[in-house]
């Protein structure tokens, strides 16, 4: 091993994981409402996959990303 090795690090700071896990937990359940607001007052004829799939999979992401930050600054290093 090189002498010169660095130490890994996170390419976020620390005191920013309770906030990134609040804003990105509630960014994805505000479209998780939207998703299942969408899916109960739109008829079969009017829905469009698309926007299912998009909906679905940005909300994913969010709540996701969200519970990531929301282990980390709970102590759970993943």
């Amino acid at each position: 091993m090189a002498p010169t090795a660095k130490a890994i690090t996170s390419p976020v700071p620390d005191a920013w994981y309770p906030t990134l896990a609040v804003v990105m937990l509630a960014i994805g359940l505000v479209l998780t409402a939207s998703f299942f607001i969408y899916e109960a007052t739109s008829s079969k004829r009017n829905r469009s996959l698309a926007k299912e799939l998009t909906t679905g999979g940005v909300a994913s992401v969010f709540l996701g990303f969200g519970s990531l930050f929301l282990l980390l600054s709970a102590g759970v290093y993943v």
